[in-house]
């Protein structure tokens, strides 16, 4: 099994790890990781390792075990590989991470903002969307959602995360408002995210910011109708461009 470092730490950019197996197409286990391996909506972290003397092999991709119970390094073809059992120093890549770490906090402020039902989503460097279940008849207003948004960012609300039972969660079926999406259950407990000390507390397994204002400016870029009542809601950082 890895232990998963970024879900106690996601400012973590570097730490040492041992490689437990190389599968067939030259990905790396490792005993433990600083980088996130893609799911829940969010890609997963790039970066590189440095093993035996001087020798450095760049990660484009991080993703789980079948079983999810292991990270597999994904490397860059035509590298040479760490062997079993060799000690590596993972360096994640902090600007992507960071990034990654700015816009999911950000959007789970949005699922505040507007309170439906979320029908799928994705994590950007630059951009994030959300999809959401409107009731039908209701609407979306770009500039009043972006000002509520950049509300609560600016409040400055920490973020932190706890943990609950897989018992304790199915008899709280409220905090999960994804609807295709479900928290991974079966390992006995489920990591949650809480913003504020009651802004917005759900599941969830990927990186975030300590704070809200961390997050910085953002803005609803476009609201896109994706069937009768699907609406997905595309949102960027920094302020909205001149005439959008």
């Amino acid at each position: 099994m890895t232990e998963a470092l970024y879900l106690d730490n996601p400012y973590l950019e570097l730490a040492e790890a041992t490689v437990t197996a190389v599968g067939t197409d030259g990905g790396l286990f490792v005993d433990r990781s600083i980088f996130y391996p893609q799911g829940g909506g969010q890609p997963g972290d790039s970066g590189s390792i440095e093993w035996g003397t001087g020798n450095k092999t760049n990660i484009k991709n991080a993703v789980y075990s079948p079983d999810r119970s292991s990270i597999l390094l994904v490397p860059e073809s035509g590298q040479d590989l760490p062997q079993l059992g060799q000690t590596i120093i993972q360096h994640v890549d902090w600007g992507r991470r960071h990034a990654m770490m700015r816009m999911h906090t950000a959007m789970h402020l949005l699922s505040v903002v507007l309170p439906y039902p979320v029908t799928g989503g994705q994590v950007g460097t630059e951009e994030g969307r959300l999809d959401f279940d409107l009731p039908e008849g209701e609407t979306v207003e770009k500039v009043s959602a972006t000002n509520a948004l950049n509300a609560l960012i600016r409040a400055d609300h920490s973020v932190t995360t706890e943990w609950i039972t897989d018992d304790e969660l199915a008899a709280n079926p409220g905090l999960v408002k994804t609807m295709k999406v479900k928290p991974p259950t079966g390992a006995g407990r489920v990591r949650l995210v809480r913003i504020g000390s009651d802004i917005d507390l759900q599941p969830c397994g990927g990186t975030h910011v300590g704070s809200t204002a961390e997050i910085g400016e953002v803005h609803i870029a476009k609201i896109e109708n994706k069937g009768r009542i699907n609406r997905r809601v595309r949102l960027r950082f920094g302020p909205p461009a001149e005439n959008a």
